[in-house]
């Protein structure tokens, strides 16, 4: 990761560092507050002791904030503190279905569309008093409805469109399903960060002893709409990249989907060669499971899983049963999204830590500083691997 040196954080804050990390939030919140706090506090700034940086070096950057709710399910957004002229990031985890209100006596978890909801009610609590607003949404709200098939909604459009008419000034997604959505705001910020630094330091742990050649290594994606992924990771590693394309019953549709009939390869010889499995998220699983399959039926050697998001919609036990049958290693997903206690206790599972890489980027865009450096993972996958091969 890029040192602080590294990066010009020698111009002038945009406003006073305030985080807001929702309740849905709240771990990452904490761990990327604990990074700033330590990084500023280290840092011998030459302004420092000027009005520009007044309350620069803080014990905490985190605004308390809440979003109570009535006992017919309503809700508000609550800020505890003053925000006047903040450069405020707030963060949102959308897919936290572990939290729970009373709806009339009966508990409901919270969706999607509560959780977007609430991030909502608290921009509007901001009442326009920052000086900047950036929204860091690591799984993009709606971005699977990130295309019209017939008479539909364009969720995720809307959803950008709504943020920007609040006020947003930035909105910050990790691996969005289809960039181009973007499209919606074309005059506002949108990033969206790729996690293939952390997946390949990850490996390394998990695998130590990884050959990274083309005759021992292997890149899969399971579908054509991730091949951009897999060739960047195959590129940067050095090997021979392959994918699967699904052939689709058009004619149906189970759980909103055209079920999956086959996975057709396309790619060179597998036979004796690890695999790294790349792709955005694993919902239920079982398309990455039967593209281990096939890969295992073609003679792979060890399977690496590697998602952004590890939502395991219908649980763990297919991930068990294929992990006892050896159809796959590990399993890789980043703490961007909820992981529970179990997902966290599992053998095969890799969990890979995101929240100094968004403390780097709250840090810089703070400074008004370009990030191009932090987005392009480039050179510092290159630099941990001569690191690795030098040991």
């Amino acid at each position: 990761m890029q040192t602080t040196d590294e990066r010009n954080l020698e111009t002038i804050p945009v406003g006073s560092l305030g985080i807001i990390p929702l309740e849905s939030c709240k771990t990452l919140g904490e761990k990327i507050n604990a990074y700033l706090v330590k990084w500023r506090q280290e840092r011998d700034h030459s302004s420092a002791a000027t009005i520009a940086f007044e309350g620069y070096q803080r014990d905490n950057y985190i605004i308390q904030a809440a979003t109570p709710r009535f006992g017919s399910g309503e809700a508000k957004g609550v800020i505890k503190e003053s925000v006047r002229g903040d450069d405020l990031y707030i963060l949102v985890d959308v897919c936290n279905y572990s939290m729970t209100y009373s709806l009339c006596g009966h508990v409901n978890h919270m969706s999607p569309d509560d959780h977007f909801q609430d991030l909502k009610r608290i921009i509007a609590a901001v009442e326009g008093k920052a000086k900047r607003i950036t929204v860091i949404m690591p799984f993009l709200y709606e971005s699977r409805q990130h295309k019209r098939t017939s008479r539909e909604s364009l969720d995720c459009a809307l959803a950008l469109q709504e943020l920007v008419d609040m006020n947003v000034d930035n909105i910050i997604t990790f691996d969005a399903h289809d960039p181009r959505v973007q499209n919606a705001i074309p005059l506002h910020g949108f990033e969206t960060v790729q996690p293939a630094y952390q997946f390949i330091k990850g490996l390394f742990r998990a695998a130590p002893d990884i050959s990274l050649d083309p005759q021992h290594l292997m890149v899969i994606s399971p579908d054509e709409g991730g091949t951009g992924r897999a060739i960047y990771m195959a590129n940067v590693l050095g090997v021979d990249m392959g994918m699967f394309y699904k052939r689709r019953d058009y004619a149906h549709i189970v759980n909103g989907t055209n079920p999956i009939v086959a996975h057709e390869f396309l790619g060179t010889d597998v036979e004796g060669k690890d695999m790294i499995i790349i792709d955005d998220m694993i919902s239920s699983g079982g398309s990455v499971i039967d593209v281990a399959k096939e890969l295992k039926s073609r003679k792979a050697g060890r399977i690496f899983i590697c998602a952004t998001f590890g939502l395991f919609t219908n649980g763990m036990e297919k991930f068990d049963e294929a992990y006892e049958q050896g159809l796959f290693d590990f399993v890789l997903t980043t703490n961007l999204v909820y992981q529970t206690p179990e997902l966290l206790s599992k053998p095969y599972y890799v969990n890979c830590d995101m929240s100094k890489y968004i403390a780097y980027i709250i840090d810089t865009l703070n400074h008004d500083a370009s990030i191009s450096s932090l987005l392009n993972p480039t050179d510092r996958i290159q630099k941990f691997l001569a690191k690795h091969k030098n040991k």
